[in-house]
Order: structure tokens, then sequence, then C-alpha cells
């Protein structure tokens, strides 16, 4: 597994990208699949930088795993407790205006992704996603 440790500020999203492009790259993945992961990248490591520390910067590790044709992105931090999963889903037939801010981002993230698992574990966040590779 390929790892990247870095301050959960969004000001290090490129440096984020940059280092996952690369691992897209060597795992195969299509120019589709790698813009899908680029914006599940994007939304998960934001919500670290923006919620995981309240007003601390921390720390994030980011772990790229390609293996029997699945690729996994692990993103781990030592933020406060939250397991993304139990938030209910957006009711999305509803307008924009009418629904409540928050949680479309994970539920973008839910149903891009091919499996989304969650823990917590000696004191850090560890959200796992899986996508197959194509």
């Amino acid at each position: 597994m390929k790892e990247l440790n870095i301050e959960a500020k969004i000001e290090n999203l490129k440096i984020v990208n940059d280092f996952l492009s690369e691992c897209f790259e060597d795992a195969g993945c299509s120019m589709k699949m790698m813009m899908q992961l680029e914006l599940v990248t994007e939304e998960l490591f934001a919500n670290v930088c923006n919620y995981a520390y309240d007003d601390a910067i921390g720390m994030i590790c980011i772990g790229a795993e390609a293996k029997d044709g699945m690729l996994s992105l692990t993103f781990t931090d030592s933020g406060k407790p939250y397991d993304p999963l139990k938030k209910e889903d957006p009711d999305i037939t509803l307008s924009a205006e009418d629904r409540p801010i928050g949680g479309l981002g994970v539920f973008m993230v839910k149903n891009i992704m091919d499996d989304v698992s969650y823990e917590y574990k000696d004191g850090k966040n560890i959200l796992t996603v899986k996508k197959k590779i194509g």
C-alpha cells in the first residue's frame, strides 16, 4: 500500500490529488474512474479538513492499494470520532432549497464506490472506500 501523511489543510488538496493520480494510473484505472475517484477524494479529504479537528490542524493518512482487481483508498485521521455512514442519506427528491444541509457528499461517495466502510480503532477514524478497477 502506498501512503501519504499530510496535514489536513484544504491547501494540500493538490498534493493529495497528485499522489493519488499516480496511484490510479499505476493501477490501470480508466479516465472515467480516475475522475470519479478524484471527486470522492476531494469530498472525503475536505470533510476531514473541515470537521475532524475543529479549529486545530491535524494529520491525515491516505492509503491506496490495488489488489485483486479492486482499488482501495483509506482515509485515516485522529480527529473526533465520526462515522459518516450513520448519517441518513439525503432525500434527493426534494429541491435543494427544501433539503437540509449536509450529507450529499457522503451520499455521492456511497453511490460512486462499490464498498464503503468505517471503523474507529486506536483513537483513529478509518474510512475505506473500494472500487472495481475499470
